[in-house]
């Protein structure tokens, strides 16, 4: 590898560590901020279809105006609201996983067809390393640094490609686990949505009860109103779901394309001496 690729391979690292606070949340937001943002994106939406929406669609969208609530505090809005942290969650998911894949185009190893590593290599790649994973970030890194101390330390390409594995394995559960409060949300809207229309069918068949006269036109709209609110969770929820299986397709690819790289470019061309001069 020349001086000139290795000068572009190192400015290529620094792009990925932006400075200011917002390039920092672009590049590398975090669950609570983000969370925030959402529920702020989630006041402003419902704010801007009160004012736009009316009619029949402002019943469907916002329950307003409400019949069982003090508006804008509905279960509609309720569910707009969690369905948009759960967007957020998304999205902090997404650009996690952009980042991971943009790993792979800093070239911290050799890609040719002809280089053989041997130990006395690995120290200035094991350096470019530093800094560019912690313990929840940076899958690439943080397998070639793993790899790289694992032979090292044993002069055994077996055994660093061992590490290498059960590191994978770790990462693909931790990936995993990281969906846990999506799964949940996605579970959350729709159960928000039958508790709506449970109260709705509730609030109706009580006021059908105590009132002398049945009026069919005010329990055909409050029954509306619960159908309403279960129909818009489902939805939500259908989207989430679609967003979550995109997203975690795409990080565990990261995770997955991580490892493939580190195989091919690192544990392939390991050369121990040891093992040559026995």
């Amino acid at each position: 590898m020349n001086h000139f690729q290795s000068l572009l391979n190192v400015a290529s690292a620094k792009s990925l560590y932006p400075a200011s606070a917002l390039e920092a949340f672009w590049a590398k937001p975090k669950r609570s901020t983000a969370i925030i943002v959402g529920v702020l994106a989630a006041i402003a939406v419902i704010g801007i279809l009160s004012a736009v929406l009316s009619g029949r669609a402002a019943v469907l969208v916002l329950d307003k105006p409400s019949r069982h609530f003090f508006y804008p505090f509905t279960i509609q809005n309720l569910m707009h609201v969690v369905f948009f942290v759960g967007l957020s969650d998304l999205f902090v998911r997404w650009r996690i996983a952009s980042r991971e894949k943009a790993f792979l185009r800093v070239h911290y190893l050799p890609e040719d067809d002809k280089t053989v590593l041997v130990s006395r290599d690995l120290g200035p790649i094991r350096k470019r390393l530093i800094g560019e994973f912690d313990h929840e970030n940076g899958f690439l890194p943080s397998l070639i640094n793993l790899a790289v101390l694992q032979f090292q330390s044993s002069g055994s390409v077996e055994q660093a490609a061992g590490v290498m594995s059960q590191h994978l394995d770790l990462m693909s559960n931790r990936v995993d686990m990281r969906y846990g409060l999506v799964r949940f949300i996605a579970w959350v809207v729709p159960t928000l949505g039958f508790i709506g229309t449970v109260y709705s069918l509730g609030a109706s068949l009580s006021a059908a009860g105590l009132s002398e006269t049945l009026d069919l036109k005010e329990v055909a709209k409050t029954l509306g109103v619960g159908f309403d609110c279960t129909m818009v969770a489902l939805v939500e929820s259908a989207i989430l779901v679609f967003l979550l299986h995109l997203v975690q397709e795409k990080e565990e690819s990261a995770v997955n394309s991580a490892g493939d790289y580190t195989l091919r470019n690192l544990i392939n061309r390991l050369y121990s001496e040891d093992d040559q001069s026995q």
